[in-house]
């Protein structure tokens, strides 16, 4: 199982989180994770949260061989070209290190939406259209000209049965949050929506959260992210 880390652009400036993403891939870490969020108190931290393509694109121009990706990407938060452009952009400037997590955002009534409410953004009422809408991103993904990028690993976050068959159906893997009592439901949605096709289960939780980091074992994911989001340490950045 590869183990992840995953930063907080919410409660560290940019210099800590290059040091620390730097640290992580000297210690041979395979991937970096970070968040789409903007306000930053919704996570844990005490300032606006950095725009995760630009993020992304600084992070992989400092970097050589860690992979590095949105956990989660949120469809609502961008046109479906707009994100796929992003994309592809931090594909070219990694060369190829990109691993897209996305997810299919809040309710307009959960607490989650009010980042998006404070900024006019338009949040759908009804599930299915929040599925619809990452089925589609993926579909403008995957029609990207080959010639501008090499084809992204694409995982989607799930919190339902339903999205986990999604994600089986139309991705390269499936995300969870190992803490939540129906984990091994999503993970086994999605593998069955998968059949024999390569299918990547991962799973995140805290870094301090060993339970989860069982589970994790128990349920033999492909990929654990440790997530981290106070402020760094960069030299004990992959420790845990």
């Amino acid at each position: 199982m590869l183990v992840d880390i995953q930063f907080s652009s919410a409660a560290n400036e940019w210099p800590a989180l290059r040091d620390a993403v730097l640290q992580a891939e000297a210690d041979g870490s395979n991937t970096v994770w970070v968040f789409d969020h903007f306000d930053g108190t919704l996570i844990g931290g005490d300032r606006p949260v950095m725009e995760c393509f630009t993020l992304l694109g600084a992070l992989a121009a400092a970097t050589t061989t860690i992979g590095v990706g949105p956990m989660v990407a949120n469809v609502a938060n961008r046109h479906p070209a707009v994100l796929a452009a992003a994309a592809a952009t931090v594909q070219r400037i990694s060369n190829g290190r990109l691993r897209l997590g996305l997810g299919a955002g809040a309710a307009p009534n959960a607490p989650w939406a009010r980042e998006h409410h404070e900024r006019d953004i338009p949040l759908s009422p009804q599930l299915s259209r929040r599925h619809d809408a990452v089925v589609r991103q993926i579909e403008i993904l995957r029609a990207l000209p080959s010639s501008a990028t090499s084809p992204i690993p694409i995982l989607i976050g799930v919190n339902s049965v339903a999205l986990a068959t999604i994600a089986g159906t139309h991705a390269d893997g499936i995300n969870v949050r190992l803490s939540s009592p129906d984990a091994a439901a999503f993970i086994a949605a999605g593998r069955e929506a998968a059949g024999d096709r390569p299918f990547e289960a991962t799973g995140w939780a805290h870094a301090t959260d060993e339970a989860s980091q069982e589970k994790a074992r128990e349920l033999n994911l492909d990929r654990l992210i440790l997530t981290r989001l106070g402020p760094l340490d960069p030299s004990a950045a992959t420790h845990h």
